[in-house]
C-alpha cells in the first residue's frame, strides 16, 4: 500500500513540474559567445556540452578553419574555428593562441540530437541571453547563409549575430572540410 502511495505522490510531483515548465517563461534562449571580436548567439537547443580548449590532432589536407579532431568525453569530434570559418580571420592565430586567449577559449559541442560530432572553437563565453535582454536590429544584408539568423543589440549597444547550429550542421560549405 505504501508503494502505491509513493508512486502516486511521485506522479503528482512530476505532473506539477511539467505544468510549471509549460507555464514558466524561459529567460535564457541563447548561449552568447565571442570570437574574433564578434558576438554570436547560439540557440541553447542546438548547443551541447562546453569544454575547455585542449589538445587536438591536426588533420592534413583540410580547410584552414578545420583545426583537427579532439577526444571529448570519449567521442571523436571535429574542431572548427568559428571565426575562421566565417572569414573573420586567418586561422593560424587560433592554432597557437596566446596563453590569455587559451585560458578563456572554449569548445562548444553541437547537441547530440543534431547527429554531427563537431565542436566550435570560440574565444570566450559571454553568458546566457534572453529575448527580453536584446532588441532585434533591422537586417541590412540580403545575401546571408541559411545558418545566420537575426542581428540583435543589447543594452550596452553591443551587436550579437544569431547562428543556428542546426542549419550550420547541414550547410554544404561547413561540411566540406577538405582543403
Amino acid at each position: 500500500m505504501a508503494k502505491k502511495e509513493a508512486l502516486r505522490e511521485l506522479q503528482s510531483r512530476l505532473a506539477e513540474r511539467l505544468q510549471a515548465a509549460r507555464t514558466e517563461a524561459r529567460t535564457a534562449n541563447w548561449l552568447a559567445v565571442e570570437s574574433a571580436g564578434h558576438g554570436f548567439l547560439l540557440p541553447l537547443s542546438d548547443a551541447g556540452e562546453i569544454f575547455p580548449f585542449s589538445a587536438h590532432a591536426p588533420v592534413p589536407h583540410t580547410a584552414h578553419w578545420f583545426l583537427g579532431v579532439a577526444n571529448l568525453r570519449g567521442g571523436l569530434h571535429g574542431v572548427v574555428d568559428l571565426a575562421g570559418f566565417l572569414g573573420f580571420r586567418n586561422t593560424a592565430a587560433s592554432v597557437a593562441p596566446s596563453e590569455n586567449v587559451r585560458d578563456q577559449a572554449r569548445l562548444v559541442a553541437f547537441n547530440p540530437m543534431l547527429e554531427i560530432n563537431c565542436a566550435l572553437l570560440v574565444e570566450r563565453l559571454a553568458g546566457l541571453r534572453g529575448k527580453e535582454q536584446l532588441q532585434l536590429e533591422p537586417d541590412e544584408s540580403r545575401d546571408k547563409p541559411g545558418f545566420v539568423g537575426g542581428l540583435y543589440r543589447d543594452g550596452q549597444g553591443r551587436k550579437w549575430q544569431e547562428l543556428s547550429l542546426g542549419a550550420l550542421a547541414s550547410d554544404e560549405a561547413f561540411l566540406k572540410i577538405v582543403g
